[in-house]
């Protein structure tokens, strides 16, 4: 039997939902070390990628920041708001759009192969890496000159760079053996 569009449409939005539900969830997963604490939200967003692709895992992560900016408390500590975005760890949350925008990118030039996904993950990373630093620098140390970019580093990057690439381990691991079922 055919699978209408309209069913196809559903299921389709049905994904995006539980994958945004899932960046809430792993958001909520919180290990406080410092300024930027340590979440699973790293991993929800290239799971939602590579399980969903570029357009719809960037939608699931439009989704997700929409509910946390209209007040639903889905992010990092149970907060929400703009004052969430707008914070020192905003430019993390506008990152992981950013991180999917190359994902979506990388993967339409080169495809969805292992290799594929996992550059165009590395490379999300190392952008939502950059915003968070820049936003960090902006808006935690108010953009003085006893900033460093290193001292930002330091705090934002380089404790959690094993850990995030642990994530993407993890996100094409699931996206090989889960991605399969995932339809539409």
């Amino acid at each position: 039997m055919p699978v209408s569009s309209s069913h196809t449409k559903v299921l389709s939005l049905t994904y995006v939902a539980l994958m945004a539900a899932l960046m809430a969830v792993c958001a909520w997963i919180t290990i406080p070390v410092g300024p930027v604490p340590f979440t699973m939200q790293t991993f929800a967003v290239f799971a939602a990628l590579g399980l969903l692709g570029g357009k719809r895992g960037t939608l699931a992560v439009v989704v997700y920041l929409l509910l946390g900016l209209v007040g639903l408390p889905v992010f990092a500590g149970f907060s929400s708001g703009a004052a969430a975005l707008l914070g020192p760890t905003g430019g993390f949350l506008v990152g992981f759009l950013a991180s999917a925008l190359v994902y979506w990118g990388v993967t339409a030039k080169w495809g969805k192969s292992l290799p594929g996904m996992a550059l165009a993950m590395g490379l999300g990373l190392v952008v939502c890496y950059a915003f968070g630093t820049v936003w960090f620098l902006l808006v935690y140390t108010g953009g003085g000159s006893a900033a460093t970019l290193l001292g930002a580093l330091t705090l934002c990057v380089f404790p959690y760079i094993l850990p995030d690439l642990g994530k993407i381990v993890l996100a094409l691991v699931l996206t090989r053996r889960v991605g399969k079922y995932v339809r539409g």
